[in-house]
């Protein structure tokens, strides 16, 4: 079975913090997944469960999968995008710079057998 994949690029956080809410969902059930995101106080909880309902919704549509509950996130990574280059005004005529981090995120779903 090829495998059911969303993504989300250029998201604009940064990478680490994104890190530590998909590693909670790592490896587990769709809906043991949403309940962890739902309850998460991070700000990137909401876009993760977004991007959870797309990959279930690509396996509904793409991949004629009629049960989701069978399904569990078997790779969730997520990589460093771009870095927008800023700078902010310092004493004495300097600037300091300012790094603006992104994110891309893939889910890969599989079905529990």
């Amino acid at each position: 079975m090829t495998e059911i994949t969303a993504k989300l690029n250029y998201y604009r956080t940064a990478s680490r913090k994104v890190r530590l809410v998909a590693d909670l969902i790592r490896g587990k059930k769709i809906e043991t997944a949403m309940n962890q995101l739902r309850f998460s106080s991070k700000k990137t909880a909401p876009v993760l469960i977004k991007l959870l309902k797309s990959a279930v919704s690509n396996a509904k549509n793409n991949f004629k999968i009629k049960d989701p509950e069978n399904l569990y996130v078997k790779k969730i990574t997520v990589d460093e995008g771009p870095v927008l280059k800023r700078h902010i005004p310092r004493a004495r005529g300097m600037a300091s710079p300012i790094k603006k981090r992104t994110s891309h995120i893939t889910i890969v779903l599989d079905k529990k057998l």
